[in-house]
């Protein structure tokens, strides 16, 4: 099974607001996943990421990988290095 930290779409049309989530590479974007560790909302100034910095580590411990947009968003906000 390979875990993935990633963003999931939620909002309306134009207005998106994501959920970061970790789940099975396998389900959709939008579908099942594991755990929901933090949001993002990229339309307010400056932009506002709020994660659980604990349960970050302790997934990507335990061998989860985070997409390439995740991976940046948590080395911008200090989460990784």
């Amino acid at each position: 099974m390979a875990v993935k930290i990633r963003l999931r779409r939620m909002g309306a049309k134009k207005a998106p607001y994501y959920r970061v989530v970790v789940a099975d590479s396998r389900y959709p974007r939008d579908g099942r996943f594991i755990e929901e560790v933090g949001t993002y909302n990229p339309l307010t100034e400056p932009s506002v990421f709020t994660v659980d910095g604990d349960k970050v580590k302790q997934w990507i411990a335990n061998g989860a990988q985070p997409t390439d947009t995740v991976k940046s968003l948590l080395k911008k906000n200090g989460i990784i290095d």
